[in-house]
């Protein structure tokens, strides 16, 4: 029998697609479990300010289709202090809560980590549409993003073409360049850039001479953001090769919007597979699916690890945009 009778969800950090299909699978399977559960508004700040409100199956409905989190989220600098940290878990103890599953990126953990430090049994589910949260090969909202980037380098290559220019799409991706390089592949970019790789700006400009040489009259060059910024990017193309670039910013647009069935899928697997970990008695460990396979690791260790970066997909990106 399990010693969990009570538990509660937040979403923390930037929101991400697939969001509420998780909270969904965690208040929904919380109560096919027969546990009372509870939802954390606005993230750590609502859990300091104590806006936790009990969850039934109406609270969850018609809610997996929809981007965005109902649970809102915000960010909270007082978590980050040890008497913030001290203060969240006391208002769990004192309404009972025994475990508390926390949806977002790495800050996200950092929070559940701590909690689980103070005695609150917590479970992490990654979601960020970064895909930077390590021991997971995707994160929640990932696969959206990715979607909604392909879809507008497929406008932009339509008008890029029309009027012989090249265009520099900038992605988000701080310190992973995974959108930019799932959605250069899949969108056909000439080149993707990405803090991961070094490149050349002087290279690129070259290269895409070549191509202009060669007939082509157009080029899609995509950048995480966390590689430079698009501008800068243009510049040194206008400077070094004399190519009219045109810049495209796609910002917040790749956080919201319906998610797609991969995250959907997801975020109910991980949601339920939180639950039922935290019934068999786990605390501190961040969920994620490898391979396919539902995994739980140590959130000290999903922490203090980067995830690593794909090159087999970028070489092949690479030999793909000849």
């Amino acid at each position: 029998m399990s010693a969990v009778k009570s538990i509660a969800v937040l979403t923390s950090g930037g929101d991400s697609q697939g969001m509420n299909a998780a909270v969904r699978a965690v208040v929904r399977s919380g109560l096919y479990h027969g546990l009372k559960v509870y939802g954390i508004q606005r993230g750590y700040q609502g859990l300091l300010n104590d806006d936790i409100r009990e969850m039934d199956l109406r609270s969850v409905g018609d809610i997996i289709q929809r981007g965005g989190t109902i649970l809102q989220s915000a960010r909270c600098q007082e978590f980050r202090t040890e008497e913030g940290q001290k203060k969240g878990a006391e208002i769990l103890k004192n309404r009972g809560i025994d475990g508390l599953i926390v949806i977002g990126g790495d800050g996200s953990y950092q929070g559940a980590n701590k909690l689980s430090k103070l005695g609150i049994k917590t479970m992490g589910i990654p979601g960020t549409i970064d895909n930077d949260i390590a021991y997971t090969d995707f994160t929640i909202g990932f696969d959206t993003a990715v979607s909604i980037v392909v879809d507008a380098i497929n406008k932009l290559r339509d008008t890029m073409s029309s009027h012989e220019r090249s265009s520099v799409v900038e992605v988000m991706g701080r310190h992973c360049g995974d959108i930019a390089l799932y959605a250069g592949l899949a969108s056909g970019a000439e080149t993707i850039l990405v803090p991961e790789v070094p490149f050349q700006l002087d290279k690129v400009a070259e290269r895409m001479k070549e191509n202009f040489a060669h007939g082509k009259r157009h080029s899609i060059v995509v950048v995480a953001e966390g590689y430079g910024k698009a501008d800068d990017v243009v510049e040194s193309l206008n400077k070094v090769g004399g190519i009219d670039a045109r810049v495209t910013v796609l910002g917040h647009i790749q956080r919201g919007g319906t998610p797609t069935h991969n995250d959907r899928v997801l975020g109910s697997r991980l949601g339920d597979f939180a639950v039922r970990r935290l019934i068999e008695g786990d605390s501190g460990k961040g969920c994620g699916v490898i391979n396919g396979e539902l995994i739980a690791t140590d959130i000290d260790k999903v922490v203090n690890s980067k995830k690593p970066f794909n090159m087999e997909l970028y070489e092949l990106a690479v030999r793909l945009s000849q």
